[in-house]
């Protein structure tokens, strides 16, 4: 949409005149129409309210109105070749089609997350620090798959042990200069490690001290500071504490959120800063504080270095857990109007789930494995078990609990070793997959690694016995996913181990995709 010149000419007189409500009830409110959505970014409402981004990263979406370079760089394991992600149009929308047929029959990994603010200010495979060696994990480029304005993209899953970083950025905030940030996460991917962080950090890698960080720190680690409730919290990160506001520990002020696609800003200036949050797919922001920096010694001046995080604290702590999609860093300290305006440009973006559908055997589809051996075990599914991390089946029915029904509902993703099979996400511990280990199955954490990748994965066949689908081990080929006295293992039809035996070998491979029961 091309607006008329007088509509500039009213913008920059009301800017000039300091007008920065008009940032949200004006011309750059930035309302929940898909054309305002098309035509200018986050970073241009930053921009207009006098805090320019200074680094912009996404992998679903431009973040200015023009910006047509790359998003963001993957590499597949099959050859170790590159290719640059980029955009349907300018201003527009990721061209993940082209992530699909590049890493067909293979993995990829996330190399580069490009800046699109112009400083160069990218983020790369964070290397080794003071808390912990490396290089760190890349994030698997399947592993996080969204829809943003109807258009197919992938997020940034980040399993522990993951990290990216720029030491050497251009613009960043030091020492108490003002600076903003936003990112969007996903809020129900947590847990209290240190420290799944976006923002400012030691060029270092290493801790040099209170008040040498300002960050967005999202999970529910009660080490340092904590909000309301159980958590999660979104917090800043400020070096050797988690704060939820002024005090050290607890800041009732800051509520538990935990919005599917979360909003969450940090902003901080001379003796004064705020956490900020919101649903990134409807309404406003709340202000979960805003006040002096916090009462302890050491942050009051700040003494910020200017490096960029992802995924790690600021000496590469990497025991954190999250899903980014997008985020920015400003020179200097955004107005609430401000802030107010960009989210309602993410909430015009149109984030949602990259759920496809149910009872298909299609990343995103919401299903539940149903067994087919007779007479013993057809009203049975394959489900965890919540006394263990052990996967069985046991009968699952209309009157069953609903955590049972929820135990025994998975999310089809795309294999994260191989992205042509598939991998089996559980449906009410997001971020744990269906994986085997000494030939039995279990239900773990994703820990990053390409071992567990592996043991993830899962080509599907036609039924062994005719019927339904058949699940072969990516690395153990002639193995499939078979139950045997009620417990789950991938298992050879015939062998050492009791559970390759011959009998009822092939109805015992072989699996119904049902409708999910939760």
């Amino acid at each position: 949409m091309i607006k008329p010149r007088w509509i500039h000419r009213v913008r920059r007189a009301l800017l000039a005149a300091g007008a920065t409500a008009a940032l949200t009830a004006g011309f750059l409110s930035a309302t929940t129409t898909a054309s305002q959505a098309a035509t200018q970014g986050p970073c241009d409402i930053y921009a207009a309210g006098g805090t320019p981004c200074v680094a912009a990263h996404s992998t679903t979406r431009a973040l200015y109105g023009t910006y047509n370079g790359p998003l963001y760089q993957v590499r597949r394991a099959s050859d170790s070749t590159t290719l640059n992600i980029g955009l349907l149009s300018a201003g527009g929308y990721a061209n993940a089609a082209a992530q699909d047929t590049f890493c067909a029959n293979t993995s990829c990994v996330i190399t580069v997350i490009y800046d699109q603010s112009g400083k160069g200010n990218n983020l790369t495979q964070a290397p080794a620090g003071g808390a912990a060696g490396g290089p760190d994990n890349l994030a698997n480029a399947f592993e996080a798959p969204v829809t943003v304005g109807g258009h197919e993209a992938y997020g940034v899953y980040v399993a522990p042990g993951t990290g990216y970083r720029n030491n050497n950025t251009n613009g960043i905030a030091t020492g108490d200069q003002p600076e903003g940030m936003y990112a969007i996460f996903d809020g129900t991917h947590f847990n209290g490690g240190c420290c799944f962080d976006y923002g400012n950090a030691e060029t270092s890698s290493t801790d040099t001290g209170n008040g040498h960080m300002e960050a967005i720190y999202f999970g529910n680690s009660k080490a340092w500071g904590y909000g309301s409730g159980n958590g999660p919290w979104v917090m800043a990160d400020l070096e050797n504490g988690l704060f939820s506001g002024v005090n050290r520990t607890l800041n009732s002020g800051d509520p538990t959120v935990n919005n599917r696609f979360l909003t969450a800003m940090v902003k901080g200036g001379p003796n004064q800063w705020a956490i900020r949050g919101g649903d990134a797919r409807s309404g406003g922001l709340s202000t979960y504080y805003s006040g002096v920096r916090p009462n302890v010694s050491g942050y009051n001046p700040m003494h910020k270095e200017g490096a960029i995080i992802l995924g790690i604290g600021g000496d590469n702590s990497k025991g954190a857990q999250g899903t980014f999609y997008e985020g920015v860093m400003t020179s200097g300290y955004p107005s609430d109007a401000t802030e107010n305006a960009v989210q309602a440009n993410i909430t015009a973006a149109g984030y949602n789930s990259g759920s496809t559908g149910t009872g298909a055997l299609t990343p995103g589809s919401r299903i539940s494995l149903q067994a087919t051996t007779s007479p013993c075990c057809t009203s049975d599914y394959l489900r965890h078990d919540d006394a263990d991390t052990k996967v069985v089946i046991s009968g699952i029915n209309s009157s069953s609990s609903a955590t049972d029904k929820a135990d025994a509902t998975w999310i089809v993703r795309a294999g994260l070793a191989n992205s042509s099979c598939l991998s089996f996400e559980s449906a009410n511990n997001p971020g744990q997959y269906l994986r085997h280990y000494n030939y039995e199955l279990y239900l773990n954490t994703d820990d990053g690694g390409g071992a567990f990748a592996q043991d993830a994965t899962f080509c599907p066949t036609t039924g062994n016995s005719g019927v339904g689908h058949s699940f072969q081990s990516v690395n153990y080929p002639t193995k499939y996913l078979r139950h045997y006295n009620y417990t789950a293992y991938i298992a050879s039809n015939g062998g050492s181990n009791a559970w390759d035996s011959t009998s009822s070998w092939a109805q015992d491979t072989s699996w119904l995709t049902a409708s999910p029961w939760s």
